[in-house]
């Protein structure tokens, strides 16, 4: 969302970013030097809290855009957004990927003028959240081009990780235990990644291991298991940067799935649901592996060890679907600017 607001900025728009108060989030934020204005917080795995908190923000919301009167209103599937949108009148354009995110889909499809999603996500997977085929506009591209396109890569991650440039790097990132969607489907205790973990380290892999916590929970939880048999940020770093300089993933999301395929690093995901339109189209490309079980995932990693000619020939793959996907953000341009 920030470089659409620079694109929209450097064609004379006038932009008000907006976030909320959500700690990876806001240290990545500070890391990028991405400045918003921050109303309301997260509410945690909690579905209370969830309501409690999104009911605050909504509150925030209403009173800073009734001042600020936009002509549109522009988010990726923020329920607070859609609300208060809908509520003042303006606009809503919604950006997802997503339709797995059921809950997140029904209070923020329905509010929407239009919907931008990529293309291997069919229309008839959102019609039935509430928008007709006519409002949703598909890019040929996954949202992560957007950021991988222009990413340059800083090899001071090597230094500021304590990681041996010449020893393989195996990167972890753990589920999303906050989500709505998956709420009672997994917790630190079930995780599949974590289990991984746990398989990686008694076969003995010869790589570094470097696991990627969400939030201050799981960092704790990482910290009390693991300390001083892996790596764990404490803080937010320039990911992409650790994915590039690493010889298999192993995730349980999808963005940081996503961005590990498009590089061409063997990428296993271990999300704890049926696979997203994004993984089919993904393990159909042969750039990434759906894996349930702990050790299955090490065998796995293991045999990407030792082929080493595997990423290479992934990154190969990788950069000619990448060089075919079409830049999402300009199709997002071109229909706002149509609204004049």
């Amino acid at each position: 969302m920030n470089e659409l607001g620079k694109r929209l900025e450097e064609k004379g728009h006038t932009v008000l970013k907006t976030t909320r108060k959500y700690e990876e989030l806001n240290q990545l934020m500070k890391l990028k030097g991405i400045e918003a204005i921050a109303v309301g917080k997260h509410g945690g795995a909690s579905p209370y809290k969830k309501l409690l908190m999104s009911t605050k923000r909504i509150l925030g919301l209403s009173r800073l855009i009734n001042e600020w009167k936009p002509d549109i209103a522009i988010g990726f599937a923020s329920v607070e957004a859609a609300r208060v949108s809908f509520g003042l009148s303006i606009p809503y354009f919604c950006i997802s990927d997503s339709p797995h995110a059921e809950a997140v889909s029904r209070l923020t499809i329905p509010f929407s003028k239009k919907l931008f999603t990529p293309y291997v996500i069919p229309k008839d997977c959102w019609v039935k959240f509430g928008i007709s085929k006519a409002n949703i506009i598909q890019y040929k591209a996954l949202d992560p081009v957007v950021w991988i396109k222009n990413h340059k890569l800083d090899l001071s991650i090597l230094e500021l990780l304590k990681l041996e440039k010449e020893k393989p790097i195996v990167t972890v990132r753990l589920e999303e235990t906050y989500a709505a969607y998956l709420y009672k489907k997994t917790s630190l205790k079930t995780s599949i990644a974590i289990k991984a973990i746990e398989k990686l380290l008694e076969d003995n892999i010869n790589a570094q291991i470097v696991v990627l916590p969400r939030y201050k929970q799981q960092y704790l939880f990482l910290n009390s298991r693991f300390k001083g048999k892996v790596i764990i940020p404490k803080s937010p770093i320039d990911a992409l940067s650790l994915l590039k300089l690493s010889s298999a993933f192993i995730g349980g999301g999808g963005t940081m799935n996503a961005e590990a395929a498009l590089l061409g690093i063997p990428t296993i995901s271990c999300f704890p649901m049926e696979p997203t339109y994004v993984e089919k189209f993904l393990i159909k490309k042969g750039l990434m592996e759906k894996i349930l079980d702990q050790r299955k995932i090490s065998l796995k990693v293991i045999k990407i060890l030792k082929e080493k000619t595997l990423i290479e020939k992934n990154k190969k793959k990788a950069k000619e679907l990448l060089e075919k996907m079409e830049d999402p953000l300009q199709r997002i341009i071109n229909e706002i600017e149509s609204l004049n």
